[in-house]
């Protein structure tokens, strides 16, 4: 028998170093829990992590001062109460929102049960960004689930 060894691809911690949206972008969204504002998910050492005020399809929008090269995108979202399908569509724009190009479209189930957590790590090569744009489905079965996001990092 022919055996080899091969290394597992480690999951990176988000400790490295991410980009510092607070002084190079303006971000948009669509609601807000007033209880988990977008600061949450995306500044470092926050631990409420971000949540729409009402149901349905949200949008997150980061507005680039200046283009941006981006190699990665980490997002984790939590849903420990409630059984649902997720939906999210990441997406870009290099002509400041003109035309956008996907970068990935993608559905997670959560079950209290077993699935409370889905992480994302996109290894990306965007050269020039002007709006990097989340839109979340939170249930697509129409249900009454608030989108959340507990962390989302770029470098």
């Amino acid at each position: 028998m022919r055996k080899r060894l091969i290394k597992h691809k480690k999951v990176e911690s988000p400790d490295v170093d991410w980009l510092k949206v607070e002084g190079i972008a303006e971000v948009e969204v669509t609601s807000e829990d007033a209880a988990h504002p977008i600061e949450e998910a995306l500044l470092p050492r926050r631990v409420l992590g971000w949540r729409a005020a009402e149901p349905g399809k949200q949008t997150i929008r980061f507005l680039f001062h200046d283009p941006q090269r981006l190699r990665r995108i980490w997002m984790n979202f939590l849903e420990t109460g409630t059984e649902r399908t997720q939906e999210y569509v990441l997406r870009w724009s290099p002509d400041h929102g003109k035309s956008f190009r996907d970068i990935v479209r993608q559905q997670w189930n959560f079950s209290p049960q077993g699935a409370t957590s889905e992480t994302e790590d996109h290894q990306v090569e965007l050269p020039a960004v002007t709006v990097l744009e989340l839109n979340i489905i939170p249930d697509i079965s129409g249900g009454k689930a608030c989108a959340s996001l507990a962390q989302l990092r770029l470098a």
